[in-house]
């Protein structure tokens, strides 16, 4: 029923921001600047919208040094958590990843989505950082 779409406009791009703004800073008081960073245009954006067009999940891919792509900004909207989309987007992403001839892909997962990345093939490798002084992420990986 959802499908997942690669960003290739502006207008995209803008709206898949607004939706990690929403889920991933907003909730914190954390301006909407931290929701994007310099490395959009070299990145993979994919995103998963509902009947109006309106983006309901989205995640990105970026390739570090070594055959090594990172995931970042993955986001839901709240009306849609549990649905699978996050898993659609994640599986998207490993599949540009495999294309791209990347060997691993790492993320920093909050502490709340541990699980998701775990039944998804990822595995812990080291407690990393307390974003904002709050929220502790896990740096995980996975093999391709």
């Amino acid at each position: 029923m959802y499908q997942v779409k690669e960003s290739s406009t502006a207008e995209q791009l803008k709206n898949i921001i607004a939706l990690r703004y929403e889920i991933l800073r907003k909730p914190w008081d954390q301006p909407a600047e931290t929701a994007t960073d310099d490395l959009e245009h070299i990145s993979t954006n994919a995103f998963i919208t509902d009947k109006d067009e309106n983006v309901i999940a989205c995640g990105r891919l970026q390739e570090n040094e070594n055959k090594v792509g990172q995931v970042r900004y993955m986001a839901v909207n709240n009306l849609y958590q549990g649905k699978g989309l996050g898993k659609l987007i994640l599986k998207f992403l490993e599949e540009k990843a495999k294309e791209k001839k990347l060997v691993t892909i790492e993320l920093q997962a909050r502490e709340n989505a541990v699980k998701f990345y775990q039944n998804n093939g990822y595995s812990i490798q080291e407690k990393s950082f307390l974003l904002w002084g709050i929220i502790q992420h896990y740096r995980m990986v996975k093999t391709l």
